[in-house]
């Protein structure tokens, strides 16, 4: 493990191994008015395709819920309509009850956004980890020599931000744990690229990861920095309840290594 993940290319995709694929084209609702593919685009299909992925491998069943602690979208070239997408679904790191699952987005007319996300597998009744299926590791371990992944943050809280906006909620944001969605978080990133367009140049990497959960009815605030990083500008981003920080983002230039 890097001392600083943040600055790591993700995983490449193995020679060999369970890698499942799919594809689409894509929608008309998911593009923003530059006619490219939108953050909460991208973490919506990667979802679907992590469904998709656990029917094919016979664990739907077994594991119908997961959590995703942290999400990574590296947007190598944005993904333009119309387009359709070919999707490419591994493990790239795993233990007992997570896994690190790597997603690439290839367009077939072009753009390639490379994804990974940290997915705890969830007991819906205890609302608790658990243990994955002996023929799920199985599978999964295939692509990857990392059988021991341990929950590392990547970011740290973002302190003395300055600038901030309330980012109401709706009842289309909570899911069935009654916590906030996920691509909810990516809508209120958009709010924050909007305000700061000049760092999302691509090729450039978003990170956002959860610390705790968020419910429907509390009073939402996104606040972030602009601070100038190892190579490039970055967007530090908290979204917090009170001074309370629920989760963190960063907008940054791709990492070259």
């Amino acid at each position: 493990m890097p001392a600083n993940p943040v600055e790591d290319r993700l995983a490449p995709l193995p020679s060999s191994g369970y890698v499942y694929r799919t594809g689409w084209r894509v929608a008309t609702g998911d593009i923003g008015g530059d006619l490219t593919l939108r953050l909460d685009s991208v973490a919506r299909y990667i979802q679907e395709v992590g469904a998709e992925n656990l029917v094919d491998a016979g664990e739907a069943e077994a594991h119908p819920h997961w959590l995703v602690q942290r999400t990574v979208i590296d947007v190598i070239e944005p993904i333009e309509f119309p387009n359709e997408v070919v999707f490419s679904r591994w493990c790239s790191a795993l233990s007992l009850r997570w896994c690190t699952m790597r997603v690439d987005l290839v367009g077939s007319d072009g753009g390639r956004i490379e994804t990974e996300g940290f997915w705890i597998a969830m007991n819906a009744k205890t609302l608790t980890p658990q243990r994955a299926t002996e023929s799920l590791i199985e599978k999964f371990s295939t692509t990857t020599d990392e059988h021991r992944l341990k929950w590392r943050p990547w970011l740290r809280n973002p302190a003395d931000t300055e600038y901030a906006q309330p980012f109401p909620l709706r009842r289309t944001d909570i899911d069935l744990f009654e916590h906030v969605t996920n691509t909810a978080y990516w809508h209120a990133v958009h709010e924050v690229i909007a305000a700061t367009p000049e760092i999302c140049t691509p090729p450039y990497r978003a990170v956002l990861e959860y610390r705790k959960p968020i419910k429907y009815g509390e009073d939402l605030t996104i606040r972030w920095a602009r601070r100038e990083g190892a190579r490039s500008p970055e967007i530090h981003i908290a979204f917090a309840v009170g001074d309370e920080v629920r989760a963190a983002a960063l907008l940054c230039g791709l990492p070259i290594r």
